[in-house]
């Protein structure tokens, strides 16, 4: 086992589990704002949050939930999840999260495993909870009514008699299991990792050593959903370790409208997320009715690229390079860094999948400082990160604090450290295949690293392709070299597994293909319509073309199909992370990929030649 990690609390004092951090925290500025709704609807401060927490705590107690239990929490990002899971918390029990997304089945799946009792929810998921057809002793509404549950208002106002607040969080151990958190599952029914407090103060540790130098002077935002292990653990316990504010979004497609309101100083943005902004932008560039002011925009982005690319290759922007660097961030880069709401952002980070290099440089070029991260859920979430002074585009950095890295013979990614969880819940069996006996996480990343030890991902190891030749291919790489070449690729399977070339399927994007559609005169027209526009296949084909030129001969996409539905998160084919369900989708889309080696092909196949 390793040694407890102490997270050094601005308040003088180390601490060692959340509930502890959290004590702490809120005595340091108790009226300033800790959370927050979009617009400042609602705020909560440090004092009302302890407040709110040692009430709801001693709630939970009186319904029976006490040190070891689990405590299911479905909710969209709102203040009540952060004082539901921290109460719990301080009461000793495990809560996790659920995604909003889940069907009655998986929810039955991981009530199963958890062996919670008490889930906490909302009326829109009433009916999911319910379907899982799994026993719970009582269902807790943050808002409205409903035959057969009780209300969180109705839970505080039922303390347990005898409960003693602080003998409860005190008992608190940094073994203890602080959360599970579910893999989403792209190859079978999810995994619990189970993550101690230990394992999270570790995290943070690292994190504030690291990329997240944050305090109680920084805004950050909630968006993403709670039940995976980024929002979970470097937004909401990053809130309550370091004290920076939180902005809760209930719908993470609405990031876009709550950053100019939020105005963080930190944000973490999944790949899609820094595509869909770099789209926005290309968007709005691409209806702007005057040519000059597009002129304009188009030159100062290009400066910026080129500025960031000289400061990545370490050479120097030379004078006029630096000139028209100025220039371009006053007149433009700067005006668009505020109309974002992230003209006050210090750290830009980007994780959860790979994140083409054309974006990151685009990224930097607008004058954000990014660092790119890697992790897992079972490595409490960031395992490596590009140093904020020291970006390399392509790679996801160096290992976190008190983090080992190594390489299986396979060029499989191994991963040992106080931050690495001590296995999966009930599976004893996929813990013994995922952790072997020397403590070493095999994380299923097939990876390199390189003299000044940073990390370059090359695929999951399960994920390559091995085309007919036998020659072992990336499909993240062929598909995110074409995502960066259109706004209006929303996703791309590469197929090519056993087969003499590779193909592909290609889904656009809805919201770039809205604006497209105004473009061409058919505002109301859906994907299906769209799908087969000339003007969207001919943009489609532009981009795969382009991409081939960035791609080695084997990797390149020699046919494609543009399927005629949009793919939503939580879906047939998408995680609610945007990950990619590749089974899933070779057995759904079987006719297509069919088609894609047919010869002759049919007539919705476009033909690279």
């Amino acid at each position: 086992m390793t040694t407890n990690i102490g997270y050094a609390h601005k308040s003088g004092t180390t601490v060692y589990t959340i509930p502890e951090a959290f004590q702490q925290t809120l005595t340091l500025r108790p009226e300033q704002v800790a959370l927050r709704t979009v617009g400042g609807t609602r705020t909560i401060t440090w004092r009302e949050y302890g407040e709110q927490v040692r009430g709801i705590a001693a709630g939970l107690a009186g319904l029976g939930v006490g040190r070891g239990d689990t405590v299911g929490i479905m909710l969209t990002n709102r203040p009540e999840f952060n004082l539901v899971d921290t109460a719990a918390l301080h009461v000793g029990a495990t809560p996790f999260s659920i995604y909003n997304t889940s069907s009655a089945e998986q929810i039955a799946h991981l009530f199963t495993n958890a062996e919670n009792k008490v889930v906490i929810t909302e009326p829109a998921f009433l009916d999911a909870v319910r379907g899982a057809g799994v026993e719970l002793e009582h269902i807790v509404l943050v808002e409205g009514s409903a035959e057969g549950t009780i209300t969180l208002a109705e839970v505080v106002a039922a303390p347990a008699a005898d409960f003693d607040f602080e003998a409860a969080w005190r008992a608190v151990q940094p073994q203890d299991v602080a959360t599970l958190i579910y893999t989403s599952g792209t190859t079978g029914p999810s995994k619990g990792v189970e993550l101690t407090h230990s394992n999270v103060v570790a995290q943070i540790v690292g994190l504030v050593d690291g990329p997240l130098t944050v305090g109680l002077d920084d805004r950050s935002v909630s968006y993403l959903p709670a039940a995976h292990v980024a929002d979970r653990i470097s937004g909401h316990c990053a809130n309550l370790f370091t004290g920076v504010q939180m902005t809760c979004v209930p719908d993470a497609r609405e990031i876009a409208a709550a950053l100019p309101d939020a105005r963080p100083t930190a944000f973490f943005g999944v790949p899609r997320v820094w595509q869909k902004i770099k789209a926005g932008i290309d968007a709005k560039l691409a209806v702007e009715p005057s040519p000059v002011k597009k002129a304009l925009a188009n030159w100062a982005l290009g400066v910026g690229v080129q500025a960031a690319r000289a400061d990545l290759a370490g050479n120097g922007r030379g004078v006029l390079l630096e000139v028209q660097h100025k220039l371009a961030d006053a007149l433009v880069l700067s005006k668009l860094r505020h109309a974002l709401g992230f003209d006050e952002l210090k750290v830009a980070a980007s994780g959860a999948a790979a994140i083409p290099p054309d974006t990151l440089e685009y990224l930097l070029g607008l004058g954000f400082t990014v660092t790119e991260v890697w992790g897992m859920s079972e490595t409490s979430g960031v395992g490596t990160y590009t140093p904020l002074a020291r970006p390399k585009p392509g790679t996801v950095g160096i290992a976190l604090k008190d983090t080992e890295l190594r390489l299986a013979e396979d060029g499989e990614l191994l991963v040992r450290g106080p931050i690495v969880t001590h296995g999966y819940r009930k599976m004893a069996e996929k813990t013994a295949e995922a952790i072997d006996a020397d403590g070493w996480l095999h994380t299923g990343d097939v990876a390199t690293i390189d003299a000044d030890g940073y990390v370059t991902i090359v695929d999951r190891k399960k994920e390559l392709i091995i085309n007919e030749a036998g020659k072992n291919l990336s499909p993240t790489n062929i598909e995110n070299t074409v995502k960066v070449e259109s706004s209006l690729v929303g996703q791309v399977v590469a197929i090519g597994d056993a087969k003499p070339y590779i193909a592909a399927l290609i889904v656009l994007d809805a919201d770039t293909a809205v604006v497209r559609a105004k473009t061409l005169g058919i505002p109301d027209a859906d994907l299906t319509t769209l799908s087969v526009r000339p003007e969207i296949v001919a943009e489609i084909r532009s981009a795969v073309a382009a991409a081939n030129t960035k791609l080695s001969r084997v990797e390149q996409i020699k046919r494609f199909v543009i399927l005629d539905q949009g793919w939503e998160p939580g879906g047939d084919e998408l995680t609610p992370t945007l990950k990619l369900k590749r089974n899933p989708i070779a057995g759904k889309y079987g006719a297509e990929i069919a088609a894609l080696y047919t010869t002759p092909a049919p007539e919705n196949v476009i033909n690279m030649g």
